[in-house]
């Protein structure tokens, strides 16, 4: 039997060579970065004992009601991801598995990324203010808005930043809350002229969202689907294009008129 003798020396050996490529597979870090839902933050009332957004240079209203920006965490850029982590985040709902790419630039090392993500975030902040004075009419020479979150970066918390503006300085604009007292979370980025963009990890954002609360997730309408596919119960999610269209849309909530949804 030298024939089936051989062949099976052969399997024996391929079985070997599959099952160390396996074991290699499994230790080999991977260039993939684990997220999960992470910090939200109140941008009308106060994080650390410091308010997010100071105003001055014009009368400042009282606010009820919350405007919550919402984050992921991901792990560090550094990070060593092994593929049996990857396969369990594949499969749980509280986590996802994105590109590294995705989730940090490429090519710098940690600290750069650090403060790249916080010059997203200023130029963020930057814009988020000339949108909502815009909106207002108010000059930026006259009026100075300082905004102040730490431990946080990148460009998401834009569109949230503006409302929680407009909202301490003119509320709806008849005198009443631009939330109508409502726990309110969303996520977008903002021009200067009020145009609301994309951000990613929308699903992990409505998570955090439902955990701390809200009740209404404002979301950039180019990212309906994904928002949809994990939608939490008891989230009402409502699209937004324009900084104009996500006011109209508070005011509808409040006052009982239609409202989009994805």
């Amino acid at each position: 039997m030298p024939f089936a003798s051989a062949r099976s020396r052969v399997l024996a050996v391929c079985a070997v060579l599959v099952a160390a490529l396996l074991a290699v597979a499994a230790l080999a870090p991977l260039p993939l970065s684990i997220a999960v839902p992470g910090l939200t933050a109140d941008v009308l009332g106060a994080r650390n004992g410091t308010p997010v957004i100071t105003i001055s240079g014009t009368k400042v209203r009282k606010t009820s009601g919350q405007l919550r920006m919402v984050t992921i965490a991901a792990t560090q850029p550094d990070a060593t991801i092994r593929l049996s982590q990857a396969v369990k985040a594949w499969f749980a709902k509280d986590e996802a598995v994105m590109p590294r790419e995705a989730v940090y630039p490429s090519g710098g090392s940690v600290k750069e990324i650090e403060q790249q993500n916080q010059q997203e975030m200023t130029q963020s902040q930057d814009a988020a203010t000339v949108a909502a004075l815009g909106h207002l009419g108010l000059s930026s020479s006259k009026v100075k808005v300082t905004l102040t979150l730490a431990d946080v970066g990148g460009p998401s918390a834009g569109l949230m930043f503006t409302l929680g503006i407009i909202d301490k300085i003119d509320g709806n604009g008849s005198g009443g809350d631009l939330t109508g007292g409502r726990r309110i979370a969303g996520t977008g980025t903002i021009s200067a002229g009020g145009v609301v963009g994309a951000v990613g990890g929308v699903p992990l954002k409505e998570q955090a969202a439902k955990r701390d609360g809200a009740t209404v997730f404002l979301v950039p309408k180019g990212e309906c689907s994904d928002a949809t596919a994990e939608l939490p119960s008891g989230l009402r999610l409502v699209p937004v294009t324009t900084l104009d269209g996500a006011i109209g849309v508070l005011k509808a909530l409040d006052g009982g008129g239609k409202v989009p949804s994805c």
